[in-house]
């Protein structure tokens, strides 16, 4: 079952990306939908029922629900602020499920200044962006900002289960909330600030990368 739905995934997945580049429609309709959808299934499929975490799997419902919501702000846009409210609900969760999945020891983790000199690209790249775009925000400046700050601090806590974890474990989750990180400027500097050439198609790349690897890195852990 492990295998069929990782081809369900793969499977969906480029057909969205498909439908970004050949405009298809219909097939954006159907495939987007089960992007998350198929990853929930492979979750369930690669671990047994007494391990599955809980937080993970709201994170990835309200992932889908954020999808679903930015689908259909095309034809209302007050749909976008739904959509951000899912995806900022869902960036909580993953930070409960982060913590859930290391090891409490100390002694291997980040320490003082160590914390100070890694997070400190990941809060600088965050509030960059928020000032470059504050200006064109309009009447979404409070909102952004607030899902801003909840991403950079999921990609923080990503980010401090260094030396708590497998190293397979940390790298496949902090890499995929990195992507999460780029997939979300992409999308912020497309819609408010300039339209970036394939933007649509490079923010989906990200995106749908981000979600396997955390998934992916989240089961790993040991």
């Amino acid at each position: 079952m492990k295998r069929i739905a990782t081809s369900v995934f793969l499977i969906v997945s480029t057909g969205e990306i498909l439908s970004l580049i050949t405009g298809i429609e219909l097939l954006h309709t159907i495939c987007k939908p089960l992007i998350i959808a198929s990853l929930i299934f492979y979750y369930l499929t690669a671990v047994s029922k007494e391990d599955r975490s809980r937080t993970l799997l709201v994170a990835l419902f309200f992932s889908g629900a954020g999808d679903i919501l930015l689908m259909l702000h095309d034809t209302d846009g007050s749909f976008f602020m739904m959509g951000l409210i899912a995806f900022l609900v869902s960036h909580v969760f993953y930070i409960f499920t982060y913590r859930q999945h290391q090891h409490d020891e100390s002694e291997n983790g980040l320490q003082g200044v160590q914390k100070v000199r890694l997070a400190f690209p990941i809060i600088l790249t965050g509030t960059g962006l928020v000032y470059v775009l504050y200006p064109v925000l309009g009447n979404l400046k409070i909102p952004v900002m607030v899902y801003a700050l909840v991403l950079v601090v999921m990609t923080l806590n990503a980010l401090l289960r260094l030396g708590k974890t497998t190293s397979p474990s940390f790298w496949m989750v902090f890499v995929g909330a990195l992507l999460f990180m780029a997939s979300d400027s992409l999308l912020a500097i497309n819609k408010f600030l300039t339209p970036l050439p394939n933007g649509h198609v490079w923010i989906m790349v990200t995106y749908i990368s981000a979600q396997y690897l955390i998934v992916k890195g989240l089961i790993a852990h040991k």
